[in-house]
Order: C-alpha cells, then sequence, then structure tokens
C-alpha cells in the first residue's frame, strides 16, 4: 500500500510538472524561446532611462535600437520598457520634421540624419503598443512618424535610406517592411517595394538605387566597393519572410538555394553567393538565413539556423546579433506583432 501510494503521488507530480511545462511553453516551445531571446536583448542593452547601448560598439546609440526595443517590448507585453525606449527616443532623438536623429553619442546627438528602418519599425511599434496597451494616444504618435517617413524618406511609394537619400533615390533594401507599411495603411508602398526587390538579384545587396524603372545594386553610399549582401541585407529575407502576403514570401525563398547547407554561414557574400570577407558567420547572417528558409517552407532548417544564431551570439555576445536574433525568433514563430488574416 505504501509503494502504491509512493507511485501514486509520483505520478501526480509528474502529471503537474507536464501540466507546468505545456502552460510555459516547453523546452521546445518556439514562443518560449522568443520570449527568451527577446529578454535577453531587453536586459542586456537597455538602460534602467530607456537608452539602448550598444555595448559592443562603444557604448554609443543609434536610433534603430531604440525601435528593436520598442518592438520587443510590445511583442512580450513589457508596458513599462516600451514606455522607458520611445519616451527616451523622443525626448533625445526626435527632430522638428517628426523623424528620429539615428546617432547620438556621449550626450548628446552626433549626426542628425535619419534612417529610414528606425522610423518605421518605431511608428510600427507605436501602433502595435496602442492597440496591446489600449493607449490611443500611441497610435497617434506612429501615425504622426509614419506621415514624417512618407513626407521625407520616400521617392513616390518607394521608401529610401532616409532623407539624404531621396536625390539619388538610395534604397537599403533591408529597411522595408511590408508589416510596418500594412500597419501604417501604405498598400502603395507594398507594392513599391515588392517591385523593387524582384527586379534585384537573388541575394539582395546591402544597398541599391532606383534609377528610371530599374533597381541597380551599389557599394555603400560614398564607396568603391562593389555590391554585397552582408550585414544590412541579411536582414531583407526576415521581413518578407514576415509578411502577409505570399509574393513577399516568394521574393524572400529565392536567397535560400544560396544561403543553404553552409556551416558557417558567411558574414558577407557576393550576390553570386561566393564568400567575400572574414570566414566567420554573424548571427544575423544565421537569423536573416532562417528567414529564407521559412519562406522556402523549410521549417527545419529555419529552427536549427536560430538555435545557431542563439549560440553564436551567446558565444560572441554583440548588440546587433542579440537584436536580430530575437526578431527574428518573434517574427517567424509567433504573432507577438500582429496575426495575419
Amino acid at each position: 500500500m505504501r509503494r502504491a501510494a509512493v507511485l501514486m503521488i509520483a505520478a501526480a507530480l509528474l502529471a503537474a510538472a507536464a501540466v507546468v511545462a505545456f502552460a510555459n511553453g516547453g523546452d521546445d516551445d518556439p514562443s518560449a524561446a522568443a520570449r527568451a531571446a527577446a529578454e535577453r536583448f531587453l536586459d542586456g542593452y537597455v538602460e534602467d532611462d530607456g537608452r539602448v547601448v550598444r555595448r559592443d560598439q562603444g557604448g554609443d546609440t543609434v536610433s534603430e535600437g531604440q525601435a528593436y526595443a520598442m518592438l520587443l517590448a510590445v511583442a512580450t507585453g513589457d508596458q513599462r520598457r516600451f514606455d522607458l525606449a520611445w519616451t527616451w527616443a523622443r525626448d533625445h532623438l526626435r527632430r522638428p520634421d517628426g523623424l528620429l536623429a539615428w546617432h547620438w553619442d556621449d550626450g548628446q546627438v552626433v549626426d542628425g540624419e535619419a534612417s529610414a528602418d528606425a522610423d518605421l519599425d518605431a511608428a510600427r511599434a507605436l501602433l502595435l503598443a496602442a492597440r496591446r496597451f489600449g493607449r490611443p494616444e500611441l497610435a497617434e504618435e506612429g501615425r504622426r512618424l509614419g506621415d514624417a517617413v512618407r513626407e521625407h524618406e520616400a521617392v513616390g511609394d518607394l521608401v529610401v535610406a532616409g532623407p539624404w537619400a531621396r536625390s539619388e533615390a538610395v534604397v537599403n533594401p533591408s529597411y522595408l517592411s511590408p508589416r510596418a507599411f500594412d500597419a501604417l495603411g501604405w498598400e502603395g508602398a507594398s507594392e513599391s517595394t515588392r517591385r523593387f526587390v524582384a527586379a534585384l538579384p537573388e541575394l539582395p545587396p546591402d544597398w541599391a538605387r532606383l534609377e528610371g524603372d530599374a533597381a541597380t545594386p551599389t557599394g555603400p553610399p560614398g564607396s568603391d566597393e562593389p555590391p554585397s549582401y552582408g550585414y544590412d541585407a541579411a536582414r531583407a529575407p526576415l521581413r518578407l519572410a514576415e509578411s502577409c502576403a505570399a509574393e513577399d514570401h516568394r521574393l524572400a525563398a529565392r536567397a535560400w538555394p544560396l544561403l543553404r547547407d553552409r556551416d558557417p554561414l558567411p558574414a558577407v557574400l557576393s550576390l553570386d553567393g561566393t564568400p567575400r570577407g572574414p570566414d566567420g558567420s554573424h548571427a544575423v547572417a544565421l537569423a536573416g538565413a532562417a528567414g529564407a528558409a521559412e519562406a522556402a517552407g523549410d521549417a527545419a532548417a529555419s529552427d536549427d539556423l536560430l538555435d545557431r544564431a542563439t549560440d553564436l551570439d551567446e558565444a560572441r555576445p554583440s548588440y546587433y546579433g542579440a537584436a536580430w536574433t530575437a526578431l527574428a525568433r518573434v517574427m517567424l514563430d509567433t504573432d507577438w506583432l500582429g496575426r495575419c488574416g
């Protein structure tokens, strides 16, 4: 009888543990991994006043980092840190035209130019936060920021890299966010993005230019370097894979044949897939490949790449790697940034 009672108690404890594991997502639950990655970024790089610090890059702050923290905070329901990150960005980076200055260091803005990816991500985060936290005033802030993007960071319906990029129609394809355009109600921007990206090679470049109706890959602005798929461009497959449109998924999937079966996956590639630069990889390269794999229907490879990104960033921590490992998991494995349909 005593042994039977012990066995019954043990069985009950195991059942209770299983219930708790299920409720918390379990070790293999993608949403649990997404939350852990988001909290790792927020805990590791967001100061108590809301400033996002690039600890591995001299301790400065960029507008994209504030937007990343806003997206991850609203995704995980962390209203306190959302407010901190947005308030810091608004108070320290907002320009007279409503956009965000991109670079702050040593107590002041050191480069007042704006960067369209940060502005779009921040506008999207504000609109999401308005709904999630029941605060309509945030939606007004998001629309105001979106209107500024449309007025100062676009050529027609195509979003360019920033106000400075309008005269030569310089585009960073990884800045183009179909889900941000959906949140802002910009159908024309989504269509222009698809046409532009479709005219680029299967591996999108870090930088490109709109020349008439043609999309021309280029090196970084002001340089003679050849075009490459690198630390910027790796974000493009993720933004396309996150989209609710099948056309965007097909565009993201084009990169997968040139990225799969590479271990290590080089951080920088020529547009034909030839490795360029150092042999080592980076978490953002793995996260971007996960987006391409997911869009191509290879969920197992996507999961493996996200795990590799996590392992690599834990071994060699970086602001950028932590941000995009977390964003990739949230974008690909959860609906925390909004459902499709």
